[in-house]
């Protein structure tokens, strides 16, 4: 009996639901198998974003704010779905399903792009804007099929990174020395396929899509995730599964319902009156903040459903330790809520940066570089970043302050610095493309200034995500209840959904009280027309605003001890918070 229970995983089974054997089950085959469908998902969601607004601007003929704005809400929407898919994973479908249904809706999203872009009645007639004579828009009907394939696309985005990594990482066993020395280099092994997908998308998708057709483009991307789900089923009896703990949203509601049905009752002189029904080695000692969620753990009539030795009722009595655990998640709010102006800058990067260079010299010899291209050097910051950091700043700090690295709040502090620094190049640069276009006329297509001039804001933006991705997962796996890690990076997830959406919400505020009725203002129809330098210059402000309240929430912050097991130096390695979920 001790010898087959070595062979078996203890909290893992089989496809058919019984204790899954180690020697056939989990390992690297698997979990390779699994990173092919996340490498698809970068291809697909990253190859259209970067080059979407050319598309919305040049063929689909919407003016340069609204272009913005219908990708940042598409990218917003994709990482808040994200919660939606985890909260299915949690308590309904389990990650396999999750992962199978959603990769085959994001194939029907992609496929149906690919026939809008590809059929002439999905889009407006061709023509070329001038002076005198303006471009009949996209109709309804053309706007209706292009957002019903981006919001497929979307939903299946959300609900595929809620769970790949999830699945990956159930596939070794944290309780077995080498298989945990393994889960470690699949994070790195994950981010390697997130860097491979973008990489792909940012280059050679975007060629397609500029030299040889946008239906070619995502019909090859729909092809490659069908290639992927195949591979991805055919590892079905190799998997290792991981039983449903059931979705922390529901406990927080739990503890907040029963606080509310409690508020008029008088918390207990001692709280060790304070019911507590959690093993000792896992308890979550009271603390006395957030005191109104403290008469969840009242003891009063009715709790119990049918004598006192049954299990209470959770939506009328929760543990100390469950109401400790809603203490926490409430904690990180602060720092949470600081964050998001962060996510709203990277969103200019593939919008308003992507037009800029749209208007500008990209020729090298006889080659042109697509402009959703220039995104590679966003992605080239970020890798040259991590391992800045992981091979010389590290063992440097280590040296001299004998501590491993910068904290996840020291990071997270860069990272927004490093953005803020990254929009105010980005309002100095564009005030001299605007100074060209100026001097070189409206009638000038490209404008005879170097499109390598806007790489000093794709690199410090860049650079300032390498730091806030790894602060941010850090901060939310390691102060976070051990119940809810899901939870938390699902509440990290919603930073990026909240940046977007923020940045969709400064557009139209912008674009209504600078513009005008001709389509001129900060944020013109034309960007040559705007001053787009004053809206990045607004940002600029926002972030130093934004700057200052983190630093109160970071002082105001009592950090928790992290476990060495939690400690993030390998996901500063490459795991993204984007690429954890």
């Amino acid at each position: 009996m001790e010898e087959k229970t070595s062979w078996t995983v203890a909290d893992a089974v089989d496809y058919k639901g019984l204790p899954a054997d180690r020697s056939k089950t989990g390992g690297w085959v698997p979990a390779a198998l699994i990173l092919g469908i996340e490498i698809c998902e970068r291809l697909s969601t990253m190859g259209i974003a970067v080059n979407l607004v050319t598309y919305l601007i040049d063929t689909m003929h919407l003016p340069s704010s609204t272009s913005a704005n219908v990708v940042t809400d598409f990218m917003g929407t994709s990482f808040l779905l994200c919660l939606l898919g985890g909260f299915l994973a949690d308590s309904f479908l389990g990650r396999y399903k999750t992962i199978a249904i959603f990769a085959i809706i994001q194939t029907l999203g992609t496929g149906t792009l690919a026939v809008a872009t590809k059929l002439p009645q999905l889009r407006p007639p061709p023509c070329h804007a001038s002076a005198s004579h303006t471009c009949k828009p996209a109709n309804g009907f053309h706007m209706g099929v292009l957002y019903m394939a981006l919001y497929l696309i979307a939903l299946g985005t959300g609900g595929l990174k809620s769970s790949v990594s999830g699945f990956g990482t159930d596939q070794f066993d944290e309780k077995d020395e080498k298989e945990k020395a393994q889960m470690a280099y699949f994070f790195n092994r994950f981010f390697f396929s997130i860097s491979t997908g973008t990489l792909m998308a940012v280059t050679v998708l975007v060629y397609i899509q500029d030299e040889v057709g946008r239906s070619w483009a995502y019909g090859i991307c729909s092809v490659s995730m069908c290639v992927a789900i195949l591979i991805f089923l055919s590892g079905t009896k190799r998997y290792r599964y991981k039983k449903s703990m059931g979705s922390p949203t529901v406990q927080i509601f739990q503890v907040i319902v029963a606080a509310i049905n409690k508020r008029k009752m008088e918390l207990p002189y001692n709280v060790e009156l304070l019911y507590e029904d959690t093993p000792e080695a896992t308890r979550i000692h009271h603390t006395d903040k957030f005191h109104f969620l403290d008469k969840a753990a009242i003891v009063a009539e009715g709790d119990f459903e049918g004598n006192v030795v049954s299990a209470p009722n959770p939506w009328k009595l929760c543990s100390v330790t469950r109401v400790e655990e809603v203490k926490m998640m409430i904690g990180l709010l602060p720092i949470w809520a600081t964050t998001i102006i962060f996510w709203t800058t990277y969103a200019q990067m593939i919008t308003f940066s992507v037009e800029q260079a749209s208007t500008m010299e990209r020729s090298i010899g006889g080659f042109q570089i697509p402009a959703g291209s220039l995104t590679v050097f966003f992605v080239a910051a970020i890798l040259i970043t991590l391992a800045v950091y992981d091979r010389l700043i590290m063992p440097f700090w280590k040296k001299w302050k004998g501590k491993p690295g910068f904290t996840n709040l020291q990071r997270i502090a860069i990272g927004l610095v490093l953005s803020t620094f990254g929009m105010a190049a980005a309002a100095a640069i564009e005030k001299k493309r605007l100074a060209v276009a100026k001097a070189a006329g409206p009638t000038t297509a490209t404008l005879p200034v170097s499109v390598f001039l806007l790489i000093p804001q794709f690199f410090l933006v860049g650079a300032g995500e390498a730091f806030i991705y790894t602060g941010q997962l850090d901060f939310f796996i390691t102060q976070s209840p051990k119940g809810m890690k899901t939870m938390s990076t699902g509440l990290f997830l919603t930073t990026l959904s909240l940046g977007f959406f923020v940045s969709s919400f400064l557009v139209l505020v912008v674009k209504r009280v600078t513009g005008s009725n001709d389509g001129q203002g900060w944020l013109a129809d034309n960007i040559n027309h705007g001053r787009l330098d004053y809206f990045y210059g607004l940002l600029a402000v926002l972030g130093i605003i934004n700057f200052v309240l983190y630093l109160i929430c970071a002082i105001w912050y009592k950090p928790r001890k992290p476990k060495p097991s939690l400690q993030m130096e390998t996901i500063a390695n490459g795991s993204s918070a984007e690429d954890k979920c």
